[in-house]
């Protein structure tokens, strides 16, 4: 798969990436941490995929942190449940 061919999945990614923003805040509005943090993961994972096709390591590196912390608090969530 060439660089130019990922490109062109970016923008969709975007969009899928801000649905999944918007759902997540609303989670968390509603006090829902679980579903809120199972949403943002995803969203995370979105940003890193565009950070590194775009070469913005602030941006990959701050959400490879927030995907990590996800992770944890799912595992938490999980195994707790």
């Amino acid at each position: 798969m060439t660089l130019s061919m990922l490109a062109r999945a970016e923008q969709p990614l975007k969009w899928i990436a801000f649905a999944l923003g918007l759902a997540s805040t609303v989670c968390i509005v509603q006090g829902w941490q679980f579903a809120a943090m199972t949403l943002s993961l995803p969203f995370c994972l979105i940003w890193i995929f565009c950070g590194w096709l775009r070469t913005e390591p602030q941006l990959k590196y701050t959400n490879i942190l927030f995907a990590g912390l996800y992770v944890y608090g799912i595992t938490r969530a999980l195994v707790a449940g």
